[in-house]
């Protein structure tokens, strides 16, 4: 490898550099030797992170030779060991003040970027360099332990609590083996990222967690996300030490979120009613345990646990007295935190009391088993003393001390809004107490409260590094420490790669602006939707657009539908639109990555949104972005809280001018906000020194000479404005010809591959591609018609194929009750059908995602109150089921809900699994003992008597008495509760055989359960030969049905669903299926009567199974049958007709 001398240090470098590389390696060289913070903007391209590496551990290394200078010097005292060179050529031991005697003093690399997939990036760049340091690779619990039963919990901070109760007690084998294989050559030795130190744990059952940390003590380089040194309570759990390091915080552009985010906290009434109901429950346990006579098992207090819950009723009572509207809120300053924590007696001399108790019972209940308690509000508490309450001071300091730790904060006490949205989206087995009431706000408005406690921890240096940090000057104003050494550096470029253009109106001559008054004039987005349709056919394959926010977006790509844009955009290239939910994201930028790298199309388009995922460090090499247009400046959301109060923060920071610092003003800092991401996005093309691609800003507002200084400094000599439309298409044309013939295009990144492989990547199943070009894991992208909406919507391609499978499901040719043939066949030919159409144009389009909107307006169009749904059994009359989608009402599901939330996930699944092996193996003993648990503890006995819906006919007696025997409760037992099904069917004659089966069903439930059916006079077989407008019928509701599947599912939903009927197609595990519908179904009530309609899907050998289980969680009274069977009818005619 070629040795450049930079500033009297030698580095190794793989190639020789660029001059912009060397002027960087220099910056990064002075920052290490003279004890200098730096900010170093590198464009996306350059080699940032190599050279970052090479400079660094090369100074590291003559580092440790001016200490081997100074040991030399002093053993011989002065003299010469070599006549021809002095002391000072291997290096001085003085440099920069150093007082360095060993070398244990040579400064350890913390080396911190956004993600851990960056990092595993960085640590895949230094094997590509001649420099062998040791290093170690943090990360959570959640993403390196081993342990099954630790990773089995849901929460984060419950997983830390059982670690550490495990470790205590060296209960954990993993752990247990740590010691030995810390010293292990290969684990020392080699340079290992996250994924190679799980591999070599599972391999050596060693804990990679502990692993890392023991690697930590004597690494010389610390890979680990930025949040981990910036969080001080995440430093201390760590145990990072940060004294003479040097810390490095790659792609720093996030780090003043970060910084902000670490140090806030909302408590919420839910946290607080969940850390009442723990406390709450913690004394039951105590009483019941005083009054058998028995000690406290969780070895507290009970006196100190009343004390805790009366604090935190006292919290709750001071935060509710607050009288605040639902759209405002009330603000104070910071230092009023301490006020209101002092009316619940939290105070700086009662803050380490209360937070070990707090510990202590979050460690209990961690660590006990049977019953789940949501432990989170208990966590939030120990979060917010060791935030507000953080330092210690003497009683004649704490005024001072308290109004420094609070002068960039402010307290925000706002009305909960989301008390169902906690529900919603919460963790299912968490605590069901919702409460509504007041929001405790505490929030950081200055990233340098963070910058400056990280550097007073005595770091050698901080450097902050990324491609897009302009403006620098808005940049490290906000960092609030000196930063004596910048650099904007320029790009490897050539004028011939890169074309910059403000394109300031459309083709119609109508101005562009994203402004708030104009973004959704017709005119203004006809216009735009014109100037895409123009680029689109001139800009070859892959082309991003970015858009300011979310709802710009979709208003935006609503209007193109319906007014023609987005059929002229999709008739040159498929687009593909920003998913939110991150399964979603994969699958469609998957599909986009294949479209483009398909060599029969021309490319494809990817809409995304600022600040988005595709905007944050993703690769769009070479031929993956050609384009990016820009349209409009991302301004934060004006009336958020957060921005409205970050604003006046800064202005009262500028009018008070404290120690003369100067600060930006609200409305500077707003603009910045825009600019930054606007850079961001921008970076996302030109990745390499051959790359090239055109950027266009289409918003009149960029041709302010004021706003394009806040472009990046090697981007503005090449910005261009333009008054005729005509003019930027010939130049653009002009440029891709030219760029073409000088740079052919290159071979797919090999990035991509690693970009599209997420860990759950192979989880996905999907159909086999006969691309060329594609690699293996790039396939699962094509299932992607799942997860997003097609442009056009082309029914016949995937709905009717799927309501086929229905319809030849029902078809009469299927006598073998084991082997359903026709079901299997309708599913393979629909696959193979999807395989051989894989590369096809039509079926490429369905991989575009724009009339999101279009299909929720399909989806509303079969809205309705009650359901109308057939359900066909097994080569018999259908039986017409009504069902209102209100299912609360029904025991069993009611049933369902208390279990999730009333018992961990462990015990949840047990129950579960002890009622599929009941309904295989029919004995009743085993499930007694499987469900044992549930007499355990009194507050479960409720749960054990709920399973008698589902204990069969003729073991609902003995079922009684033992729950008689245990609880001291029985379960209701009537006689006619062990009358078998089959005995009434024997007694019914052939016509009625439908309804006395599912009438006979209802008599086997408790008298609280009903499910209703009435005969349906039309044949099966016969039915269908004679009438072919019913078979059409029936197409038509199954299309329909699946709509509704795909709206009140979801794409991830809808997905999971579709990949358990592939399953249960392939294995026949009825039980792992219809565990997946029922979980997805009833997830939401407007969903339930979706279980009923999903019925046509079940093969008949299952059929009287899965109507057991109907029947055991839903019902409607006898009487209304009738009616609605006739409109059900009606409907179905009128959906012939």
């Amino acid at each position: 490898m070629p040795s450049i001398f930079l500033d009297g240090v030698t580095v190794q470098f793989p190639f020789t550099p660029y001059d912009c590389q060397k002027k960087y390696m220099e910056k990064v060289i002075k920052c290490l030797k003279e004890k200098l913070n730096g900010v170093l903007e590198s464009p996306t391209g350059t080699g940032k992170t190599l050279c970052l590496l090479c400079a660094t551990l090369a100074w590291r290394e003559h580092f440790k030779d001016t200490i081997s200078a100074q040991k030399i010097s002093e053993r011989l005292e002065g003299k010469e060991m070599f006549t021809n060179k002095s002391l000072e050529f291997w290096g001085s031991a003085s440099e920069a003040g150093s007082t360095a005697v060993s070398y244990s003093d040579v400064p350890q690399i913390i080396y911190a970027s956004r993600t851990h997939s960056q990092l595993t990036q960085v640590v895949n760049e230094l094997k590509n360099t001649s420099y062998k340091p040791k290093v170690s690779v943090l990360g959570s619990r959640e993403q390196l332990c081993i342990n099954p039963e630790v990773r089995r919990q849901e929460s984060n901070h419950v997983k830390v609590h059982m670690c550490r109760a495990k470790v205590s007690t060296r209960s954990c084998v993993f752990y247990n083996n740590v010691e030995e294989k810390s010293t292990d050559r290969v684990l020392v030795e080699s340079i290992v990222d996250m994924e190679d130190l799980v591999k070599f744990g599972n391999k050596q059952r060693a804990c990679p967690y502990y692993l890392s940390r023991s690697l930590k003590q004597q690494a010389d380089v610390v890979f680990a996300p930025y949040n981990y040194l910036l969080d001080p309570r995440t430093r201390k759990a760590h145990s990072i030490d940060l004294a003479g390091s040097v810390v490095i915080l790659d792609e720093a552009h996030n780090v003043e979120k970060t910084c902000e985010e670490a140090t806030s906290f909302d408590i919420t009434p839910y946290d607080l009613a969940s850390a009442i109901d723990a406390l709450t429950r913690l004394l039951s346990e105590h009483v019941q345990q005083a009054s058998l006579g028995e000690a406290s098992s969780s070895g507290l207090n009970p006196e100190a646990v009343a004390n805790l819950k009366e604090i935190v009723l006292k919290l709750e009572e001071a935060i509710d007295s607050y009288e605040v509207q639902d759209d405002k809120g009330i603000t104070k300053p910071g230092i009023f935190i301490y006020e209101l924590l002092e009316r619940a007696s939290l105070t700086y001399k009662t803050k380490d009391t209360v937070f070990e108790a707090l510990e202590q019972i979050v460690g209990f209940f961690a660590g006990q088993p049977g019953l789940f308690t949501n432990t989170g509000g208990l966590q939030k508490l120990m979060d917010m003393l060791q935030l507000v309450f953080c330092g210690e001071a003497s009683q004649k300091e704490l005024q001072q001390k308290m109004e420094a730790n609070t002068a960039s904060f402010k307290v925000h006490i706002h009305k909960d809004t989301s008390a169902q949205k906690k529900q919603k989206n919460g963790d299912p087995w968490g605590s069901s107490t919702k409460k509504t009431g007041n929001i405790l706000s505490y929030w950081c408005f200055s990233p340098g409260y963070s910058m400056k406690d990280l550097e007073n921890q005595g770091v050698r240096c901080i450097i902050l590094t990324s491609g897009t940090l302009s403006p620098l000057n808005s940049f490290t104003s906000e960092m609030r420490i000196k930063f004596q050494v910048s650099l904007e550096n320029s790009h490897v470029i050539e004028r011939d790669q890169i074309f910059v253009s403000v394109i300031e109106q459309g083709p119609d001559r109508v101005q562009l602006s994203s402004a708030y008054d104009r973004r959704f004039l017709p005119e203004n987005l006809s216009s735009l939707g014109n100037t895409v349709v123009n680029l689109t056919r001139v800009v070859p394959h892959g082309l991003l657009l970015f858009f300011p926010s979310f709802y710009l977006m979709e208003k935006t790509l609503e209007f193109w539908r319906e007014h023609g844009h987005a059929d002229r955009i999709e008739s040159v290239k498929p687009m593909f639109i920003e998913q939110k939910g991150k399964g979603a994201f994969t699958e469609t930028i998957g599909a986009y990555y294949n479209k483009v790298s398909d060599s029969q199309s021309r490319g494809g388009i990817f809409a995304a949104v600022c600040r988005g995922k595709a905007s944050e460090g993703l690769d769009f090499a070479n031929t993956y972005g050609r384009g990016v247009i820009i349209t409009g400046l991302p301004f934060p959301p004006k009336m958020d809280p957060r921005v409205i109060l970050k604003m006046q923060f800064l202005d009262e920071m500028n009018r008070k001018k404290l120690g003369g610092e100067k600060f930006l003003t609200g409305q500077e800092w707003y603009r910045e906000q825009a600019f930054r991401a606007v850079n961001q996005a921008i970076g996302r093309v030109i990745r390499h020194k051959d790359d090239y691609g055109a950027i266009f800003l289409c918003d009149q507002r960029f041709k302010s000479k004021d706003v394009q200084s806040h472009l990046p400094s090697w981007l503005k000599p090449y910005v261009r404005s333009y008054d005729n439309f005509g003019n930027i298409v010939r130049d653009v044309c002009q440029f891709f010809r030219v760029a073409q013939k000088m740079r052919p295009v290159l071979e797919k990144n090999p990035a991509t591959d690693q970009l599209l492989c997420p860990a759950s990547s192979s989880e996905l199943s999907v159909p086999h591609c006969s691309g060329a070009t594609q690699k293996p894991c790039t396939q699962k992208a094509k299932i992607v018609e799942m997860h997003t909406s097609t442009l056009k919507r082309r029914r016949t391609d995937e709905d009717i194929e799927y309501a086929s499978i229905f319809k030849q499901y029902e078809s009469p040719s299927q006598k073998s009750k084991m082997k359903p043939g026709s079901l299997f066949d309708a599913l393979e030919r629909v696959e193979q059908r999807r395989r051989n159409d894989a590369l096809g144009e039509e079926m490429q389009s369905n991989w575009s995602t724009l009339s999101l909107q279009y299909d929720k307006k399909m989806d509303e169009m079969m809205r309705g109150g009650k359901r109308k749904i057939n359900l066909v059994p097994e080569q018999k009359p259908s039986v017409s089921v009504v069902v209102t989608g209100n299912g609360k009402n029904s025991i069993a599901k009611t049933f369902l809900g208390e279990m999730k939330s009333s018992l961990s996930q462990v015990n949840f699944e047990k129950i579960r699994q002890a009622l599929y092996t009941y309904k295989k193996d029919d004995n009743l003993d085993q499930l007694l003992l499987n469900t044992s648990l549930l007499t355990d503890d009194p507050h479960t006995y409720r749960l054990l008597r709920g399973l008698y819906p589902f204990v069969r006919p003729h073991h609902r007696k003995i079922f009684d008495e033992k729950c008689l025997e245990q609880t001291g409760t029985g379960c209701g037992y009537k006689a006619e509760h062990s009358v078998y099904t089959d005995e009434k069917k024997a007694r019914m004659p052939p016509s009625a055989e439908q309804t006395s089966e599912l009438s006979s069903s209802k008599s086997d439930l408790p008298s609280s359960t009903h499910f209703d059916v009435e005969q349906s006079k039309q044949g099966g077989h016969q039915g269908l030969q004679e009438n072919q407008t019913g078979a059409d019928s029936k197409t038509q509701v199954q299309t329909a049905f699946l709509a509704d599947v795909k709206k009140g599912l979801g794409p991830e939903g809808s997905a999971q669903l579709f990949k358990a009927v592939n399953d249960y197609k392939k294995t026949d595990n009825y039980d792992n299926m219809v565990a997946a519908a029922v979980a997805l179904f009833t997830e939401k009530d407007e969903n339930f009567s979706l279980l009923v309609r999903f019925g046509s899907v079940i093969r008949p050998h299952h059929k009287k199974q899965y109507k057991e289980m109907l029947s055991a969680l839903m019902g409607q009274s006898a009487d209304t049958v009738p009616a609605q069977m006739d409109q059900t009818k009606i409907e179905e005619r009128q959906s012939s007709a």
